[in-house]
């Protein structure tokens, strides 16, 4: 790693196939009111001409812009890429598609300065369209006040890549970056939140989150019947418990039932398209999370007996017909979530 140096704060952007979101992304960091600042672009094996425009604003702004190329890998690979080239003692994630608001290092750099307990500031974040029209703020749970990751994690990644701003120390704590292709930023805070690292909130606006047609690692595929991203799930709810116990989050949350039930949710999903070992990891999953009083062990039993009487996949099938008749969340599912449970 690099020798840290002290007041900067390191912005690294992974890129693909997005030349003028780059530029937009880059002109918002440029913009802050707080210096100084770096921009290290990484250039995620991009197909198009988004690495000459990375090479010309590296060329235009010498002094605080630099980039790099990898072969292609996702999201978190490429930050990891950023991650080692940082020199600052903050460290900022930014995707290629989102903007930062100008005063967004200067009051969380200030709120970090203040508590030095804390490993990560964050603050409000708006949620856009592609010309810049306000579609909601606070987005997300960012209008909130929080002290910790965890419970909240169990149900949502609360919070977007940009919005919070991390100390360097922190970032090492943590180590690399995961290479699983989606959620792998739920993934990283997951390991925040087992750390007990605590959260100072900035009451003010300081990211935008742009919604917009083309193609981001979060699109609405139709995960529930892919099995790539049905084994990507799998692995991130057994990221989010394992990190969750860690963090000890109480047996009494709510927070528990609604994981329970979205395991529970994503075995059935499982099940439906053969993928029964991690059917079996989600449904284990879904009895920890609900302890030994919670509800819905009989329901496993049932669906477990099903699945050696009738076979994974037809179990699968039938509990996702009965699912599309008249569905109703239960109590347990909290409804801040975006999940379906």
């Amino acid at each position: 790693m690099n020798t840290i140096v002290e007041h900067l704060v390191s912005t690294i952007i992974p890129v693909y196939n997005r030349p003028q979101l780059l530029r937009a992304a880059v002109e918002s960091v440029l913009a802050q009111t707080y210096r100084p600042v770096e921009i290290i672009i990484v250039d995620d094996g991009s197909m198009d001409e988004t690495p000459r425009v990375a090479e010309a604003l590296s060329a235009e702004h010498p002094d605080c812009i630099s980039w790099t190329r990898i072969e292609n890998s996702g999201p978190g690979p490429a930050r990891e890429a950023g991650r080692k080239r940082a020199r600052g003692e903050y460290i900022q994630y930014l995707d290629s598609d989102d903007r930062l608001l100008p005063r967004k290092f200067e009051l969380q750099v200030a709120a970090l300065r203040d508590r030095p307990d804390c490993g990560i500031a964050y603050g409000t974040t708006r949620l856009i369209d592609e010309g810049g029209r306000l579609l909601q703020t606070p987005f997300k749970w960012t209008g909130e006040e929080r002290q910790s990751l965890f419970p909240g994690l169990l149900v949502d990644r609360w919070w977007c890549t940009h919005t919070p701003l991390y100390r360097r120390s922190l970032s090492d704590a943590l180590g690399p970056w995961s290479n699983l292709r989606w959620s792998q930023d739920w993934e990283y805070d997951a390991r925040a939140g087992a750390l007990s690292t605590a959260l100072v909130r900035c009451d003010a606006e300081v990211s935008e989150h742009c919604s917009h047609d083309g193609v981001r690692q979060t699109s609405r595929a139709d995960w529930q019947r892919d099995p790539a991203r049905l084994r990507n799930r799998i692995q991130l709810l057994q990221a989010l418990w394992r990190n969750a116990v860690r963090a000890g989050v109480p047996a009494e949350a709510p927070e528990r039932q609604h994981f329970a039930r979205w395991s529970f949710a994503t075995a059935r999903r499982c099940a439906a398209v053969g993928l029964a070992d991690e059917m079996q990891i989600a449904l284990n999953l879904t009895l920890e999370a609900a302890g030994p009083n919670g509800r819905g062990a009989q329901g496993i039993t049932i669906f477990r007996l099903m699945s050696k009487s009738i076979g994974v996949v037809a179990t699968g099938r039938l509990a996702r017909t009965i699912e599309s008749f008249g569905w109703q969340p239960g109590d347990a599912t909290l409804p801040q979530s975006f999940s379906r449970c």
